[in-house]
């Protein structure tokens, strides 16, 4: 899967899907100052990449026992209509929060007991809400131990998050990557190789200086 992962971020940076702006820092909801920028929303104006990516999905979980797959809210949402349309399996998604009308469903479609739902992300960060989207499918009755996404920062606190819950996780792409092909096509200085490094280990703390 390699080579998948370099393909993934090259296309991701050509895009403009990933901003790398490790001089002028993004600041993140929760304050935390980060020098990547991450929209992978914009893989959906490119068909080619988007069905490029479906296709990887499937790939990986070509040898999985499974019954429906399941959208995370809400980028997650149409990579997971995608593959479900790809391995011709039903489709149902979960909100980031219950709705406050209606039903009130968190989650979107039909969910049977001991159902095996495999979940699509299109990033992992701390992987908050990758996993409680995973709570809410168990707890509404099915079981889930894998998350899929098209890239994840690599952080340390997410691995440690997922192996608590017991769920797995597998990204097509992933942050060390993205930096060894941005250096390669030229989207990326030697000089700021470092700063972008150094941000994966320790983000709540990074800064410039």
């Amino acid at each position: 899967m390699e080579n998948v992962a370099r393909h993934i971020a090259q296309k991701l940076l050509q895009i403009n899907a990933i901003k790398l702006s490790p001089q002028k820092p993004f600041t993140w909801a929760s304050g935390i100052l980060s020098p990547i920028y991450c929209d992978n929303r914009l893989t959906l104006n490119f068909p080619e990449f988007r069905t490029y990516i479906a296709d990887a999905f499937a790939k990986v979980i070509s040898e999985y026992n499974y019954d429906k797959i399941a959208g995370i809210a809400t980028a997650g949402i149409p990579h997971g209509a995608l593959l479900a349309d790809k391995v011709q399996k039903p489709y149902l998604y979960v909100r980031s929060k219950a709705k406050g009308h209606g039903r009130q469903n968190m989650i979107e479609g039909v969910l049977n007991q001991d159902e095996q739902i495999i979940m699509v992300e299109d990033l992992i960060s701390t992987g908050m809400s990758s996993l409680k989207a995973v709570d809410a499918i168990r707890e509404g009755g099915g079981k889930t131990d894998l998350v899929l996404s098209i890239f994840n920062y690599g952080f340390s606190s997410a691995v440690e998050a997922f192996e608590a819950k017991k769920c797995n996780f597998v990204s097509l792409s992933n942050y060390d990557i993205l930096l060894e092909e941005a250096v390669k096509i030229g989207h990326l200085e030697d000089k700021d190789l470092d700063l972008l490094k150094r941000w994966k280990t320790d983000p709540k703390s990074w800064n410039i200086n």
